[in-house]
């Protein structure tokens, strides 16, 4: 069992930059993959970004070289840092983890707001 608890998110103006974190305890120790997904007002849930153990990073297309996903030393945390945000940006955005490449988990959410 995973818990994942998000971190650092807000209000920022356009062009502005958040960091979001994520933090895993549990058996972390059979973390494969863990990642971001956002869902904003009336939208489907999102790939954002994902890292796997072994250090292939994901992106999509609408986030690549404004976003950079990493990942902590202790290996269970997930950190995102946003840059250069636009108002299309605006969702809550998810934690996510894949365990032993069977189990995912979800965090409860946290909402970033970009807005002038």
């Amino acid at each position: 069992q995973l818990r994942l608890v998000e971190s650092g998110g807000g209000s920022v103006q356009p062009g502005g930059s958040l960091r979001l974190s994520c933090a895993a305890s549990g058996s972390t120790f059979s973390i494969n993959v863990m990642g971001w997904y956002r869902q904003g007002p009336g939208q489907q849930r999102e790939l954002v970004a994902t890292r796997t153990s072994t250090g292939v990073t994901t992106y999509a297309d609408s986030v690549k070289g404004r976003f950079t996903i990493s990942r902590g030393n202790a290996k269970n945390s997930v950190f995102l840092q946003m840059n250069s945000l636009q108002p299309e940006d605006t969702a809550n955005y998810y934690c996510n983890a894949v365990e032993s490449y069977t189990r995912v988990y979800w965090g409860q959410g946290i909402q970033v707001t970009v807005s002038s």
